[in-house]
């Protein structure tokens, strides 16, 4: 009966270790962006007050948005680039060049405007999730109304200054 129970036991470990999937496997998410790889990026010109298209954030924010036009990007590796301006009522500005990830829903920010028109890059590389928190919900803003509707990447830099220049992508749904 002892080796009855003894085999039917290792039989069971041993099942159970086929059956089940090792703690240290990649997920096919973790796979995927393993293989993920940024292109090189070269901080643009300055932005200049005429090439600035306004982005609509919300009614319950008193800065103004903008997005240099010229300086959209839109790259194999999946990024939309561009710089963001970003006004204050008392007059206050601030400038950063950014990108964001339509795939993963992420942003970055490659470095940020200094008074002196020049740049300043971002010590952190990590790429942060787009949350929608807060009256200044630009990201968010950006992300479903204008670079990424419905969560699929714009196709060129024309479509996505087309829907800046719109207000919103016309397959926004928000």
């Amino acid at each position: 009966m002892r080796l009855i129970i003894s085999c039917l036991w290792s039989f069971g470990i041993a099942l159970l270790l086929v059956v089940q999937r090792p703690a240290f496997a990649e997920s096919d998410e973790d796979v995927e962006e393993s293989r993920w790889k940024e292109s090189q990026v070269q901080l643009p010109a300055w932005p200049q007050p005429e090439n600035l298209l306004a982005v609509y954030v919300s009614a319950a924010t008193q800065n103004e948005f903008f997005v240099d036009g010229s300086t959209l990007s839109v790259t194999a590796d999946g990024v939309v680039r561009y710089v963001l301006v970003v006004r204050s009522p008392g007059g206050a500005t601030n400038i950063s060049f950014e990108g964001m990830r339509c795939e993963t829903r992420e942003r970055r920010i490659y470095a940020s405007g200094r008074p002196d028109g020049s740049w300043s890059k971002s010590r952190g590389e990590e790429w942060k999730r787009i949350r929608d928190t807060g009256a200044n919900r630009y990201h968010v803003a950006l992300f479903a109304d204008y670079f990424c509707p419905e969560g699929v990447i714009v196709r060129n830099v024309e479509e996505a200054q087309n829907a800046l220049r719109l207000g919103r992508h016309p397959e926004s749904r928000r």
